[in-house]
């Protein structure tokens, strides 16, 4: 152990008639371990909730959509396989998107209709049980389509909204008709609720609605063309990548878009409202801090004749520096110990036993979410000792530029 480190950590341990300067040591530190259980805590939650947002997101969504300039497109069969054979795609799916009126005997809601493809769409939409929307030639063939009532899968809030459920019949009404001798006619066919899925985001939950895509494109009077084509990929941070392939094979007029396009302004807004957090509970740790530098200041004014002694031992102004400093960052390292361990005991509390509840009107989720993330402790505990570190710096200097024979003069 070197004599700077040594006299430092003897530094610590105050007399009794500097019983004070121990006392505002010790708040010190627990305004630092304060400080960084607070920015863990508060990090931890935010991460799970960005995390929980994307899994519920995602369950929903594909990671790449395909789309045309134009509008709908024929000759998905040869698209599919060749996006199916770029890397890192694991599935592609068709889809139709369209908005439609929704009626039932005791509501009529909006809602955004998708037809999807049963054989793949659960392979894409990780939520939706698509099977139940699986076409029955024979009963179609035998009744005729204008009298075969096909399936629909609603969102529990939709399904709510209409007073529906599993087995019920609605009337799904769309703007795309045909032209009559009195003017345009809606189309409206007939649909039974096979299913309710929920997604845990209202926004879903309320307004989607699923059909088998050939039940969409004859409502929509479509034919064989489709609106866009879901992928599904293996890494969701490669989404980007993978889509600006798929561009650069298919050529204009295909466009692509990734998951985090989709969802840019969600997702930027919970990273800038995380960024702002990690600021502001900053300060908490800076006002440590700032105790750190009263205290160290103090301490040179109580250590007058004994650094004056020092210096006329031999000990250079960069050794008295270094005293001053080491007894700081003591105080901020044993600070931000202890908040790392406190708050991660408190983040593993609220994970296990989540004892606080979410008001569910307000919230998508009832509990805190909590996802510790390794690099944000590293990343607090690091910014902690670094403000340590610049606190001391002053009163070191201060302390170095002391001279040995007026300190021990008036000491």
């Amino acid at each position: 152990m070197s004599f700077e480190l040594f006299i430092g950590t003897r530094y610590l341990r105050a007399r009794q008639k500097q019983a004070f300067i121990s006392l505002i040591t010790i708040l010190s530190i627990t305004g630092v371990m304060v400080g960084v259980m607070a920015l863990i805590v508060v990090i931890a939650v935010m991460a799970g909730f960005e995390s929980d947002l994307k899994s519920r997101i995602l369950g929903v969504e594909s990671h790449i959509v395909v789309m045309r300039h134009g509008g709908p497109f024929a000759g998905k069969s040869e698209l599919i396989k060749l996006i199916e054979n770029v890397k890192g795609v694991s599935a592609a799916s068709p889809f139709v998107y369209t908005q439609v009126m929704l009626k039932s005997s005791s509501g009529v809601s909006g809602a955004v209709l998708k037809g999807v493809d049963p054989t793949s769409a659960g392979r894409i939409v990780k939520n939706l049980k698509a099977d139940s929307l699986q076409r029955n030639e024979i009963s179609e063939r035998n009744t005729g389509y204008q009298n075969f009532v096909p399936g629909i899968i609603l969102g529990k809030e939709l399904a709510g909204i209409l007073g529906v459920s599993v087995g019920d019949m609605v009337y799904l009404i769309s703007p795309t008709g045909i032209i009559s001798p009195i003017g345009h006619l809606p189309s409206m066919k007939q649909f039974e609720v096979k299913g309710l899925f929920e997604s845990g985001i209202h926004d879903y939950d309320g307004s989607f609605a699923y059909v088998n895509i050939s039940d969409a494109q004859k409502i929509l009077r479509m034919g064989d063309s489709i609106t866009g084509i879901e992928i599904r990929v293996d890494d969701i941070d490669l989404a980007r990548k993978i889509a600006e392939k798929i561009v650069k094979d298919l050529g204009f007029p295909y466009w692509t878009r990734d998951w985090t396009q989709m969802n840019k302004n969600l997702f930027s807004a919970l990273k800038l409202e995380k960024t702002v957090m990690f600021i502001i509970l900053t300060l908490i740790v800076l006002v440590a801090a700032l105790n750190i530098a009263s205290t160290l200041i103090m301490m040179v004014m109580e250590k007058t004749r004994d650094i004056a002694i020092l210096k006329a031992m031999g000990a250079t102004d960069k050794s008295i520096r270094r005293i001053f400093v080491f007894k700081g960052m003591i105080i901020g390292s044993v600070g931000t110990s202890l908040g790392v361990c406190a708050g991660y005991l408190l983040c593993k509390l609220l994970e296990k036993y989540k004892f606080i509840d979410l008001p569910g009107d307000v919230y998508y989720i009832t509990t805190l979410p909590v996802r510790l993330v390794a690099f944000d402790v590293l990343l607090i505990a690091s910014a902690a000792l670094v403000i340590c570190f610049l606190a001391t710096l002053y009163p070191a200097h201060q302390a170095s530029k002391l001279n040995p024979v007026e300190a021990i003069r008036h000491g």
